[in-house]
């Protein structure tokens, strides 16, 4: 585990960025994992402006989101296909059919679960895994709980994410209680996994995830035991960290 130490959100946004693109040029046939919600929306606007300058090509990648909404179809606005299409897709040359998203209006959930595992097998795999952290250590929408969840699954949110989530909905009532995700094992498999964290309400769970112990209580502390893992963080995030006394293992740059 690596862990790099930027000033703040348009840093870490550019730094992972430009971890995207490398990961696009030294293999243009890329197996990109993406994540929605406020935090890689930075990194997504730089892909896209390096796009139009002509710096990028993603016209022979492939992607697999993390997670999608049990309810929402595609085309609601809060659904994580239609967060895709706003901020990356819409505007870059990826082809659409090789986009996935898990299907939230599945009428078998348990089936497009295991039609998602699948489809990651047959992709051969995930080359760059891209994750935000929940204040509750969550990764996809891999809540704490008793055991790691390896295959994609069915989850019952938390009080904690639903009101998390809240901000991007009219009401709470709105946010859907359920959700299809990714599940430690697949995140795991991917041959690199880039983590993502800015802001203070992210401090404890950080410091949790990369020096507590492993535990499904804290979902990220998983990655501890991943060969490749790499996570930009900016000075917020990063506080309980330095206040621990573990600046020593921090890369500033």
């Amino acid at each position: 585990m690596v862990i790099y130490a930027v000033k703040n959100y348009d840093e870490m946004s550019r730094k992972a960025a430009n971890m995207i693109s490398a990961q696009l040029i030294l293999k243009p046939e890329s197996v990109l994992g993406l994540a929605t919600g406020s935090t890689p929306v930075g990194a997504y606007k730089q892909l896209v402006e390096w796009y139009e300058k002509g710096d990028l090509d993603f016209s022979r990648a492939s992607s697999v989101n993390l997670d999608e909404y049990k309810g929402l179809s595609g085309e609601h606005d809060q659904s994580y296909r239609y967060f895709m299409n706003s901020n990356l897709f819409d505007h870059v040359n990826i082809d659409r059919n090789r986009t996935n998203v898990p299907d939230g209006l599945a009428e078998d959930a348990e089936a497009e679960c295991r039609r998602y595992n699948q489809l990651i097998r047959d992709l051969g795999g995930i080359d760059l895994q891209l994750l935000g952290i929940g204040g509750n250590g969550h990764i996809g929408f891999n809540e704490p709980c008793d055991v790691f969840e390896k295959g994609t699954h069915v989850v019952k949110l938390t009080e904690e994410t639903k009101e998390s989530n809240s901000r991007f909905f009219a009401s709470i009532e709105e946010v859907p209680t359920q959700a299809l995700t990714m599940g430690v094992g697949n995140i795991m498999s991917a041959r690199k996994i880039l983590l993502l964290a800015s802001g203070e309400a992210k401090a404890q769970a950080l410091y949790d995830s990369c020096f507590g112990p492993v535990i499904p209580a804290v979902p990220a502390s998983v990655l501890q035991l991943h060969q490749d893992t790499v996570i930009i963080a900016d000075e917020a995030a990063l506080s309980l960290i330095r206040e621990k006394g573990y600046s020593e293992q921090v890369i500033y740059i």
